[in-house]
């Protein structure tokens, strides 16, 4: 009778995000699937302010996706693969900026609003709907001011300021220098903080 120990699969939660890129890109689909759950919300997030359109966010995020799974055999570092997953996903985003005409900017709706107001901060603001209501009017006046910079300006504050992605990351996306990325951040910051002034 074979008494021998029973395999136990590591889970993909368990591992490193190296790792896990790793047997991604062997093909494991489980692997994958936790890294598509890990980073599509951050995406989503990442497109809609840049688009201030649901349906063209969930686009972006949706080709990004499928180009990461087709294109991961291909990544020479699994350590890069969040930065170059940002990359892909802001490219498609400029993208289809660029594709726009020049039509005036469909106003949300309020539920979006509300949604772009919890990407921003987290859901709720501790139970006092006054405080919610002064926040839902500050992330409507942001989310505006944000599409008055130029995209490329929009997607180094983003990428900076929201995602946190490094100087060095954010240029290698944008495939500009450091340099320009900083003088771009500084443009957006002070042309943000002017348009938010009223709210402080």
């Amino acid at each position: 009778m074979d008494e021998r120990e029973p395999v136990v699969l590591t889970r993909p939660e368990d591992l490193d995000e190296a790792t896990v890129v790793a047997r991604a890109q062997d093909g494991n689909l489980d692997a994958f699937e936790y890294l598509v759950e890990a980073y599509q919300g951050r995406l989503f997030r990442l497109a809609f302010r840049m688009l201030h359109d649901r349906g063209e966010a969930e686009d972006v995020v949706q080709d990004t996706l499928v180009a990461c799974w087709r294109k991961l055999p291909l990544l020479t570092s699994v350590q890069a693969f969040s930065g170059w997953l940002y990359q892909m996903a802001t490219n498609r985003c400029l993208d289809s900026l660029r594709r726009r005409s020049r039509k005036a900017e469909v106003v949300q709706e309020p539920v979006t609003l509300q949604t772009t107001a919890d990407s921003f901060t987290g859901p709720g603001a501790g139970g006092d709907p006054a405080r919610e209501a002064e926040i839902s009017c500050e992330i409507d006046g942001l989310a505006t001011a944000l599409l008055t910079l130029p995209p490329g300006q929009r997607a180094c504050w983003l990428l900076r300021e929201i995602h946190e992605r490094s100087y060095a990351e954010i240029a290698a996306t944008l495939k500009v220098s450091e340099q320009t990325v900083r003088g771009r951040l500084a443009r957006a910051r002070a042309q943000l903080a002017e348009r938010m002034s009223q709210w402080q």
